[in-house]
């Protein structure tokens, strides 16, 4: 007796395969762009129609295809984000709020270093045009801004820590030299008169801004500017080692520290640890930018805030607007000194 063939089963698009839009709409009771209105974010339907298409999406396990759906409107749903260092604490802390920002929108960062270097940087955002990204955000860098508002002409850019200009670039910074003033004015106002400055790497638009506000700080309250105190360095906790090793081998005498970035920083309070000198008995110091890890040295150190992911963030804001035809509009908050144990009286 030959055997019945086994009768196939009905397919189970959960389990076998993928559910598809119109399965969702079919569930929900509304036609397939209804549902793909609301997945776009563009509809204006009635509460209970949104909610019968969630309710569908949910018992299917729908899931969109961010590539499909961004190719029906000519668009990847990619944005190319050009970072300088990728291990940075600083940059790390712009990068997610880039990513959150843009994730919470439906698209997908594309992270690259330049590492600080011109020929890397340009290399960066070809290969992110070749991935057809729908747009890029540079962090700093040292292409010159021609060449960022020509590329601007074939993909909308957001430029942060710049100022430059183009019918699809924006850019924007945080005013780094009202907060350096900040800083300085603070060792000013608890009587230190020699206040060394450990400088940022001047080909940095926010090197040279919060140079000048360590400037302002010492003109207004009549101190002269004494270049043996001035330090150049490259930003990071190694720099801010060398930093004091420079300062000793120029045998002059100072108080207290405005450093540029919080990463030298944290590089100077040890260098003078292992010259015996004590934060704050003996050095006073004050960072910038207020990183996470500024709450946990030794002491804890006194920065100006800085908020790097909600820079971060409004980067990615600004670059959503670009993408919707509007003009992007950044807030950034004001300089804040945020006061820890790293800076005391000046001993008379």
């Amino acid at each position: 007796m030959q055997a019945k063939p086994a009768a196939k089963k009905a397919p189970s698009s959960r389990a076998e395969g993928v559910v598809t839009l119109e399965q969702v709409a079919a569930r929900a009771g509304v036609s397939p762009s209804t549902v793909s209105r609301i997945l776009n974010g563009t509809a204006t339907v009635s509460a209970l129609k949104r909610a019968a298409v969630d309710e569908a999406i949910s018992s299917l396990g729908f899931r969109p295809n961010p590539v499909a759906r961004g190719l029906a409107g000519g668009r990847t749903m990619s944005i190319g984000v050009v970072t300088q260092r990728i291990s940075s604490p600083f940059y790390g802390e712009a990068l997610s709020g880039i990513e959150v920002e843009l994730e919470a929108a439906g698209y997908v960062p594309l992270f690259v270093s330049g590492n600080w270097n011109e020929a890397d940087e340009r290399k960066a955002i070809e290969t992110l045009l070749s991935r057809r990204v729908d747009g890029v955000i540079v962090l700093a860098g040292r292409l010159d801004n021609q060449e960022l508002e020509a590329l601007s002409d074939s993909v909308p850019m957001v430029v942060v820590g710049r100022q430059v200009t183009g019918e699809r670039l924006f850019s924007f910074s945080f005013d780094n030299r009202a907060g350096a003033r900040l800083a300085t004015e603070h060792l000013i106002s608890l009587g230190h008169r020699r206040i060394a400055l450990l400088l940022g790497d001047l080909i940095h638009d926010d090197a040279i801004d919060r140079q000048h506000g360590y400037f302002d700080a010492l003109a207004a309250a009549g101190i002269p500017v004494e270049p043996e105190l001035i330090v150049p360095s490259d930003y990071t906790e190694a720099g801010g080692m060398l930093s004091i090793s420079r300062l000793m081998e120029r045998d002059v005498a100072f108080s207290a520290i405005f450093s540029s970035n919080d990463q030298m920083a944290y590089g100077a309070i040890l260098g003078l640890a292992r010259r015996n000198l004590r934060v704050p008995d003996d050095v006073s110091i004050v960072g910038f930018d207020d990183l996470i890890m500024s709450r946990y040295t030794m002491p804890p150190l006194s920065t100006v805030r800085h908020s790097v992911y909600e820079t971060g963030a409004q980067a990615a804001g600004a670059m959503l607007s670009l993408l919707r035809g509007e003009a992007p509009a950044v807030q950034l908050a004001a300089p804040e000194l945020v006061l820890r144990e790293s800076v005391r009286r000046a001993i008379r």
